[in-house]
């Protein structure tokens, strides 16, 4: 493999919605520069970035995959990234790796709600970028609805810069205005290769509205060369084409071109397109570091994957500097040396090793041992961290059981080396509820972490409802006894106290006030008589939650010299909390979460109708850009699956975030419903 120098090194991520066609894009554009020997298609399971049984099952990509085409001399960096919102955190890793951008449209569907999210995310990193039309074989594809959907809902900076002849089935030609030629593709073209022919005469009128368009756009970024446009001069092309990159990377010009990654349609124009508008690494800035002066070694891992039979594959973008193979570096996170033996960059499933890589570069290495992603790497005597790439949060939650027992510390293996190869997966053991809770971006996400499980770890798990951690307290005054009497023939036991229970404000917790004189109950037994009623608090009595927020008073009782002791008077105390507590008017206690939701305008109603329906108390509106902000408290039991919800109700647009509340008192149906529950798992259990 040629080692390629940091000016002749391109890092690109293609992003877009589910099913716009950025995976055969990949494919075709790797196929077409030869740099993969086949033309694979997700329909057969042979694209060349989809390798992994899951994504040929599912038929979409779920993970990043990395692929790279040579061009012009060139090394293109090609970054697959999912389009579907689960895999969401994928594509925020993959932007975060390159330098540019290609924001892929389907000719059909035009901008989805995956194209505004990533589109986004690019205006975020400040990422130049070209718009791909792609699937224009395709029936009901519409260039012109495309432009226009993109001018309304992405941005007004976009300019095409190729025209298709024809569209559907009868798509065979792009017109290019770089050049001002018409490309012909004959049937059957296997690597995109076309005849350049004049520009039939029913285009020309587009052709020159769309060049008047394009060339204003660009001679607007120079004061120069807007000069020479209004005074009717040409613009040489090298000098239009500087003016084009320079438009891109200030954010004032954004390239529409289209094509069939299917046909190999337009690959060769977006290829050299690529090299020349789209920036070499030493042209950008590097991410944010605590140093004036650029380090000898810099490099972050963003991306691990586990292969059968290799372990796992780390993915890094080297910032500065040069590796060779088997290089020693420094991991500025964990203080430790990892050696890069077999250094390689993937296409696709396969690693090629090189000899070195240029800073810039992208590459990936097997079985490191204490480097994990998001890690910074750099030279020992000039340590530097690079910021952590900022994952989305996790929107929803589910508990996991395994179908059989014992593989319980299978299971918190297996998640344990997922959430290495995904950030955004999350899990942890909750005793209090006693189950283990996943974390994630939507049920489409954890479908695929159990898939995994089963086929990586042979772990068989299955998704179930998360418990809620109920609480509960008292409402009103009471007092009683709590005796607890035992003689068994030999020294018997003894204890006596009387207790008061009173409630105290939310979220005070619990307090123990001795209230004992004349010594009717030894001090030493006293604080046995509070652990009692802790203990007893623990399992509540309206359904066996712990109880809250309530003052216990011990204020009178007895004693016998040689039966009391601790654990009599820890008994006496938990009788005492049996016996006083049902006359205190218990009620049972929900959590509460302060809810944000971003939806559109046209299902604002239908959202707010919803989060009613789950007792949701709606606090206000705002404008947040092109989305409304709802802000409001819901039960925490009302939310589970509610990102689903959303998701169909929005189209796929909506998006939430919650975080705990406090506990508020709950209606009576519900508390009954909830004791109900709590009755019968436990007889259930026993």
């Amino acid at each position: 493999m040629k080692v390629y120098g940091s000016t002749a090194i391109r890092n690109v991520a293609f992003v877009g919605h589910g099913g716009s066609g950025k995976t055969s894009l990949v494919d075709a554009l790797a196929f077409v520069s030869g740099s993969s020997r086949r033309h694979g298609s997700i329909k057969d399971g042979t694209a060349l970035t989809d390798y992994s049984p899951d994504e040929i099952d599912r038929k979409h990509s779920i993970g990043l995959g990395l692929a790279y085409a040579e061009w012009l001399d060139t090394k293109i960096n090609l970054i697959d990234t999912p389009g579907y919102l689960d895999f969401f955190g994928e594509v925020v890793t993959g932007l975060h790796a390159a330098d540019a951008a290609v924001v892929v449209l389907s000719g059909t569907a035009g901008v989805e709600v995956g194209t505004e999210k990533a589109y986004e995310i690019c205006d975020q990193l400040h990422l130049p970028r070209i718009l791909f039309v792609s699937m224009m074989d395709k029936e009901h594809a519409d260039f012109e609805r495309v432009f226009e959907d993109v001018k309304a809902h992405l941005t007004p900076k976009v300019v095409p810069v190729e025209i298709p002849i024809g569209d559907g089935h009868d798509f065979h030609g792009i017109i290019n205005l770089f050049s001002g030629h018409c490309h012909y593709y004959k049937k059957g073209t296997k690597a995109g290769e076309y005849d350049v022919v004049p520009i039939p005469a029913e285009y020309q009128g587009r052709v020159q509205q769309y060049t008047d368009q394009f060339t204003e756009a660009v001679a607007a970024t120079d004061d120069a060369l807007i000069e020479r446009y209004l005074g009717g001069e040409a613009i040489p092309r090298e000098q239009f084409v500087q003016a084009v990159k320079k438009g891109m990377l200030l954010g004032e010009v954004v390239p529409l071109f289209c094509g069939s990654p299917e046909l190999t349609y337009g690959m060769r124009t977006l290829l050299k397109k690529m090299v020349e508008l789209f920036p070499a690494p030493g042209e950008v800035p590097l991410p944010m570091v605590e140093t004036a002066v650029r380090p000898p070694i810099l490099g972050r891992v963003f991306k691990t994957v586990s292969e059968p039979h290799v372990g796992d594959v780390t993915f890094f973008r080297l910032y500065a500097g040069e590796l060779a193979n088997g290089a020693e570096v420094h991991n500025a996170e964990h203080d430790v040396a990892e050696k890069l033996n077999h250094l390689s960059i993937q296409q696709g499933k396969e690693r090629v090793e090189v000899e070195r890589l240029s800073a810039g570069d992208i590459g990936s290495v097997a079985k490191l041992k204490d480097t994990h992603t998001g890690d910074t790497f750099c030279r020992r005597d000039h340590p530097l961290r690079l910021p952590p790439i900022p994952f989305p949060d996790a929107v929803a939650t589910s508990a996991v059981l395994v179908k059989q027992r014992g593989e319980e510390d299978k299971l918190a293996a297996g998640l344990h080396k997922l959430h290495e190869e995904d950030p955004t997966f999350h899990f942890e053991y909750s005793s209090e509820l006693g189950q283990t809770l996943i974390h994630g971006m939507g049920e489409r996400h954890f479908e695929t972490v159990l898939g995994r499980l089963a086929r990586k770890f042979g772990v068989h798990a299955e998704l179930i409802r998360p418990r809620v951690a109920y609480r509960e307290t008292i409402k009103g005054r009471g007092e009683g006894q709590g005796k607890h009497k035992k003689q068994t023939g030999g020294r018997g036991q003894f204890g006596d106290c009387w207790v008061r229970l009173s409630p105290l404000p939310r979220g005070s917790g619990y307090d123990f006030v001795d209230s004992i004189v004349g010594g009717v109950i030894p001090n030493k037994y006293i604080p046995a008589v509070n652990r009692g009623i802790q203990e007893s608090a623990e399992r509540g009595v309206v359904a066996g939650y712990p109880m809250v927020d309530f003052r216990a008073e011990c204020f009178d009782g007895s004693y016998h010299d040689v039966d009391s002791n601790e654990m009599s008077f820890k008994m006496a105390g938990i009788l005492a909390y049996r016996n006083v507590a049902p006359k205190c008017r218990p009620v049972l206690l929900e959590p509460l979460s302060d809810v944000e939701v971003w939806a559109p305008e046209e299902a604002l109603g239908d959202v707010m109708g919803d989060l009613s329906a789950r007792r949701g108390q709606i606090l206000g509106t705002e404008q947040d850009g092109r989305l409304t902000k709802i802000r409001a408290i819901l039960p925490e039991a009302e939310l589970y699956r509610y990102a689903t919800t959303l998701h169909s109700i929005t189209h796929g647009r909506g998006t939430y975030r919650q975080k705990f509340h406090g506990y508020s008192e709950a209606p009576p149906e519900v508390a009954a419903k909830v004791a109900a529950e709590n009755e019968k798992e436990h007889a259930a259990a026993s």
